[in-house]
Formats: structure tokens, sequence, C-alpha cells
């Protein structure tokens, strides 16, 4: 049979011709189409002539008979290669002015700077700074006007006085509330609108419900004011805390003259426990009729008169009259604002400070350590008059619990591990206030008294040696809100000295590490008794 005769080689013949006609043209950059249309055209050559469409052939990739994975050819790599090459289709998109342009200016400098740090360039941020402040040294305040201009509408004040606003209503914005004597004004309104409150009950859990039993709400007032003077008189802190109740409790805790009287002249929490005489030795024991006293003028300076013989004035007789004056003009104020000892707690001292340490000799380093002392000072004040000192490393709930009369013995081991060894350092002493029991702070700054200005606390302890007497002058303090918080209760260093027995020489500590002493509140201590 010849070849003419065969229809297959015809097909074959013509197929390949046009192949190679296409492949001589010119033509873009083929598809991933290329490879999958090849395949099918090898198949339509090597198919018989009973064979299916071209449409219903399964396209069986190649795969490779050893290691099972898909043969991929790309023939049309060279092409994308040129096409990369000429910047023709199918080349990457490329703009002419992809260079950036240098900065020159600071300015420009500090933008570039700070986009790349926000790109997490950190490198070339630091770089571009350096180069920006090497230029203009103000470019930070040109960038800030630039992109963070300042706003050129101010905003608009509030009304002092606001229409919406009733009198008694303590809003900070109400023109009732400027000014010390204004702002009294106003408590004092808040406090008479109260006055014709009464107790109420709780309302009923559920609807439909009776309302709890209020036993409180029925006694009378009398009765009600007694049982607040023997709340004021076991603890002053939670009579003051009866107040956040209700309107008639609070009305009661601010008005009451005569409890805050009976505080103020108690032994509890009032003057009456305050000693401003020595009332004994340094060692705490009785003194007589006469005794040494050695002590600093009013002025600061030493006076030698005063280390020899003095007469002691006959103690505070058990009943006195505070007399009130402009300066603590009720009882309630009295109480608040005057410097006074609080035994129910201690004032407790915490100092901190760094110093260079001394570096190994077997350290491969140059540097020397730097080491961060921690110390305290515990102070705590008795109700005869006496008074504990003790410097320590231990931490306060280390010590609080033994600062006692009974831990304050010289039987101490240094090697003993007992709870009460923090004590073996203790100094026993004395205190006492500066001024009067009925201090008179007009007549007392012109001298009349003849007594220092009141707010001071002396304090006179022990040395480490027999033959030593310390000597600490503190000031009152108060520490938190000005308004409406705790008074006094913070105690700074005025001065600090030591008394030679044998020599009658003074030596001054310097002070400039010691920190102030703050008090702190013992539950174990009670009242102090």
């Amino acid at each position: 049979m010849g070849d003419g005769n065969n229809p297959d080689l015809e097909s074959f013949r013509k197929e390949w011709q046009e192949e190679v006609t296409a492949r001589s043209k010119p033509k873009a950059p083929r598809h991933t189409g290329d490879k999958a249309q090849t395949h099918r055209e090898k198949i339509t050559a090597s198919k018989p002539a009973n064979a299916l469409p071209p449409s219903e052939v399964y396209e069986q990739p190649d795969v490779d008979p050893v290691i099972g994975i898909s043969a991929q050819a790309y023939h049309d790599l060279e092409d994308k290669e040129d096409a990369r090459r000429l910047g023709i289709a199918g080349s990457r998109d490329v703009p002419t002015n992809q260079a950036a342009e240098e900065p020159k200016s600071a300015l420009e400098h500090y933008e570039k700077a700070v986009e790349r740090e926000d790109q997490g360039n950190l490198g070339d941020s630091v770089n571009l700074y350096r180069k920006a402040f090497r230029l203009d040294a103000n470019v930070h305040s040109v960038y800030k006007k630039k992109h963070f201009p300042p706003s050129t509408t101010k905003a608009k004040p509030p009304s002092p006085n606001p229409s919406d606003a009733p009198v008694t209503v303590p809003n900070t914005a109400h023109h009732s509330l400027h000014g010390p004597s204004a702002r009294s004004a106003s408590i004092s309104q808040l406090i008479s609108a109260c006055s014709t409150s009464s107790i109420l009950a709780s309302p009923p859990p559920t609807e439909g419900s009776q309302s709890p039993a209020c036993p409180i709400a029925d006694i009378p007032c009398e009765t009600l004011v007694q049982i607040l003077r023997d709340t004021a008189i076991i603890d002053l802190a939670s009579f003051a805390r009866l107040s956040l109740v209700c309107r008639r409790l609070a009305y009661l805790v601010a008005t009451e003259d005569p409890i805050w009287h009976r505080l103020c002249h108690g032994l509890e929490f009032g003057f009456a426990a305050m000693h401003y005489r020595w009332t004994c030795t340094v060692a705490g024991n009785e003194l007589p009729a006469s005794c040494g006293y050695s002590s600093f003028n009013p002025d600061g300076h030493l006076d030698i008169s005063t280390l020899t013989l003095e007469h002691i004035p006959p103690p505070t007789p058990p009943l006195f009259s505070l007399s009130l004056s402009p300066a603590y003009p009720t009882y309630r104020f009295m109480l608040h604002r005057r410097p006074r000892v609080r035994f129910n707690g201690c004032y407790i001292s915490t100092v901190n400070y760094q110093r260079p340490g001394v570096s190994s000799s077997s350290s491969s380093t140059f540097t020397s350590p730097i080491l961060i002392v921690t110390y305290y000072r515990y102070l705590r004040f008795f109700r005869d008059g006496t008074c504990v000192s003790l410097c320590t490393t231990n931490e306060p709930i280390d010590v609080v619990h033994h600062l006692t009369k009974e831990n304050m013995h010289s039987h101490h081991n240094r090697e003993s591990t007992l709870p009460t060894a923090v004590m073996r350092h203790a100094l026993r002493g004395r205190w006492k206030l500066s001024g009067s029991l009925n201090f008179n702070r007009t007549a007392n700054s012109a001298g009349v008294d003849g007594y220092s200005p009141e707010g001071q606390v002396h304090v006179e302890t022990e040395g480490v040696d027999p033959k030593y007497m310390y000597k600490m002058d503190l000031e009152f303090r108060s520490a938190g809100r000005e308004s409406g918080g705790t008074r006094n209760n913070k105690l700074v260093w005025k001065g600090y000295w030591s008394h030679n027995r044998l020599t009658d020489e003074w030596a001054v500590f310097a002070i400039k590490k010691d920190r102030a002493f703050f008090w702190s509140r013992v539950t174990s201590y009670g009242m102090g008794w």
C-alpha cells in the first residue's frame, strides 16, 4: 500500500507543517496552557482513526516511573527571559524613576528617619536621625510644627456657674467651691441640709414583701448620741466611718460637739495623754523632784545651764479644760489638726541608698558592682512618756509585733533565732512635745510663754555605749491628701545629735540619707495601754 493512500500519515504531515510554520513566526510568550495544548496535539497525532474526539480524551500527565512525580516542561522559558531583558510583554513593570531621591535638608532626613522607623529598620533610622540633627539641632520642632500644628481654635472654658447646678450640689465647676471659705460654706450648707434627715430602713427585697426591720431608726436621739460617744472612745476611726452610713449619722458625727470635747480631753486619743515635759529618765525610771536635764534651747543652740539641775513642774492635773482659739475654733477641728502622738501604732522610716562595691579579684569584668542598701528605723511611743528606738535591716513584718517593753532587756543572745532577737539592738528612751497643753499660737509666736512652737517632738534615747546619749528632734507633717485626709501622721527630721556624758561634748549626726517616719497602725497594740 502506497504512502499516499494512508490518511493518518497525510494528517500528521499537515500538522507537522503547521507546527513548523507557527514556530518560524514571532509570537508572544506562551502561558501555562501551552503545555496542555502541546500534550493534546501529541495525543491527536498518535490516535487511531476510530478514536474519540479531542474534547473527550482524558489528559494523563507524564509521570516519572522511578520517583512517581509528574514531569513538567517549560517550553517558553527562553521567551520569558528575552522578554525580561528587552522589556516587552511579560516583563515586570519597573518604573523608570524607581530610584528614590536622596534627602537633602534636615527636615527631609528627619521624615525619612521616621518612615524607616515605622518600617522597623532601626539602623537606617538612627543614621538618618543623626544626619538630620547635624544639619539642624531644632529639626524636631520643625517636624512637629509641620505635621502636628497647634490647634487654631481654643476650647471653650466651662461655665463657672452652670444654670442647672443647685447651690447645695458639690460640683467643682460651681462658684461656691472657689476658695476655702466658699468651700467651708458649702460643706456647712450640706451639713445643715441633713439636720432634718432620719434613719431610713432598707427597701423591701421584692415587690409585695415587707421592709426589713430597722431597730436603730426607732432609738431616741439622746440614746443614739450616747452610742456614738462610746464608739468614739473605743475606736475613733470607726466613729468617723459612721458618717458614711446615712445622712442622719453624718449630721450627728459632724455636729455633736460634746463627743469631740470628750475625745480631746480624754486619755484614749486626746491631749490628756500628751506630755509637754519630761516625765521619766532615758532609762524609763521615775524623775525625782530635781534631776539632770540635758536639752537644747528653743532656738536650737546648746544651753549649758540646762545640763545642770532644773526644777520639773508638777504634772498636769487630771481635770483640765482646753480653751478654744482662732487656730482651733472647734474641738473637732482641734483633734483633727493639732499635733499629737499616736499610741496604737508605730512610726517607720525606710532608708534606701546606693554605694559602690568592691569587685572580686577573680572577676573578669572591669566594672565595680553597685550595692543597694536598705534599712529601717522604728519609733514607738508609750503613754507613760517612754519610747523605743530601733535601727535594723529587718522588715516591719518581723519587727513591729515585738516593739514592746517586755522585750526591752539585755538577755538577747547574738546567735539566737527567736523572733524577739530583733530587739537586741533596741534603745530605750523618753519623749515630749513642744509647746504647752493650753497652747496659744499668737502668744507663743511672740515668745510670751517661753515655749517652743508646737508641732515638734523631742526624743532622747540611750546610746550604743552607756556613756552616750542620742537626741532626735522631729516635726509633725501630714502625708496623703491635704483636705479631709489624716493629719500629723508623718515625722520629718529636724536634727540628730550624740551627747558624750563623760566629756560633755555634742556631735551632730548627718541625716542626708535618712527619710521621714510614717505612722502605721498595728492591730496587736490595741489602744497602746
